[in-house]
């Protein structure tokens, strides 16, 4: 075989792998987290369960995904990291189905959790199984594409789900959990082999951090940026549809907007740290994010909203191929990669969490008064900016 058909095989492996990334993110997190969103108000009215059960259930999600995070390590140690990605996707499908028999409110905790579990190990795991083996000079654009699944799931989300709906909620489960298995069986073959990678080889012992000062303010700022990311991802709908009074059918499309943001938000995001570096996109992200954040606050005309609304669904999930960037740049060897992308997921599920339940608390308090929320999360965002810019021990040792 010739050198040239070894590189266009080695290609092919390379985008298999990264389409395989791409499932495994829209499985655990596109639709394990975010179909079940227009799903809530059906769950409520066909008395499967009260509001306040189900918004528990999206609580347990969110808990699930913290203990993904924080295992994901762990599960590796214990198996071959693409048996486990199996094991996860799998996880997520088997969960959809057994949501289709409402046998009890503990029953769907219990798989509404383990959704969230496979979500947040997902995260950590799917991204460091494949940008390994691609080249230095595509990683940004092979991480935005794998994040892309998470846009996709939004999307779904908006689309699919209310067609399913039609024919009832077990079909709806049901149809989601075959969606899911379907993706599973086209990522089964495409994970990599962890010994052939392209990066840095896997050191034993302690993990090797060129800045550890710069890990622990990553992971800071990461979680401020969940902070802001949260007022559009819980309050965009209804400060739409009932804090200007326009309706839920007004709500759902700026809802739309955000999704296709979503889509296109991780690849533009790569394509930009491969041009620019990691550390300066992401500091043009907190940038460009704060000032989208904020933009609601201050105006409520349709092309400021429409605007804010593509531009933060964009970075929900193409801010993490730049965390991830961060992480690579930061910690020397693929083993500590794994356990500094989980701290990072960790700190961005707690930043998530805690400033939901945060602004629903000041959203009460204030009467419901939906702009001090969006100023809020302006703030975090240029709060992680400013760290970034001013603190003085995390320059990279080099590459």
């Amino acid at each position: 075989m010739t050198c040239s058909s070894l590189a266009r095989t080695d290609s092919a492996n390379v985008w298999r792998a990264t389409f395989s990334g791409l499932c495994a993110s829209l499985v655990g997190i596109g639709l394990a987290r975010f179909a079940y969103t227009p799903l809530i108000p059906v769950l409520v009215t066909q008395q499967w369960f009260a509001p306040s059960q189900a918004a528990y259930l999206g609580a347990a999600n969110l808990a699930g995904y913290l203990v993904g995070a924080l295992g994901a390590r762990w599960m590796t140690a214990v198996a071959p990291v693409s048996v486990v990605l199996r094991a996860l996707m799998l996880l997520a499908a088997v969960s959809f189905f057994a949501c289709a028999y409402p046998i009890s409110f503990w029953w769907f905790f219990l798989w509404r959790l383990a959704a969230g579990v496979s979500g947040g190990a997902l995260m950590v795991l799917a991204a460091l199984a494949v940008l390994p083996h691609v080249p230095a000079s595509r990683r940004g654009l092979a991480g935005g594409a794998i994040f892309t699944g998470v846009g996709l799931g939004i999307v779904v989300s908006g689309t699919l789900v209310p067609q399913l709906l039609r024919f009832g909620l077990e079909a709806t489960w049901q149809g989601l959990g075959l969606v899911a298995l379907v993706l599973s069986v086209l990522a089964w073959t495409g994970w990599p082999n962890a010994a052939n990678a392209t990066g840095a080889r896997e050191h034993h012992g302690e993990p090797r951090l060129r800045s550890s000062a710069a890990l622990k303010v990553l992971c800071v700022e990461y979680g401020l940026n969940a902070v802001g990311l949260v007022p559009h991802m819980v309050f965009l709908v209804d400060f739409v549809a009932r804090g200007l009074g326009q309706g839920l059918a007004a709500g759902a499309r700026y809802w739309v907007v955000f999704g296709v943001g979503a889509v296109c938000g991780p690849v533009l995001a790569g394509v930009a740290a491969d041009r620019v570096g990691f550390r300066t996109a992401l500091r043009l992200a907190f940038l460009v994010q704060a000032v989208a954040v904020a933009l609601i606050a201050v105006t409520d005309r349709p092309v400021a909203l429409m605007l804010s609304s593509a531009i933060v669904g964009a970075f929900v999930p193409g801010v993490v191929p730049l965390a991830l960037g961060r992480v690579q740049d930061i910690v020397a060897d693929e083993r500590g990669r794994k356990i500094a992308w989980s701290a990072c997921t960790a700190a961005f599920a707690l930043g998530q969490a805690g400033a939901a339940y945060a602004f629903s608390y000041m959203f009460t308090r204030s009467g419901g008064a939906y702009l001090p929320l969006f100023a809020a999360g302006a703030g975090a965002l240029l709060l992680a900016l400013v760290i970034d810019l001013v603190w003085p021990r995390t320059t990279d040792v080099g590459h």
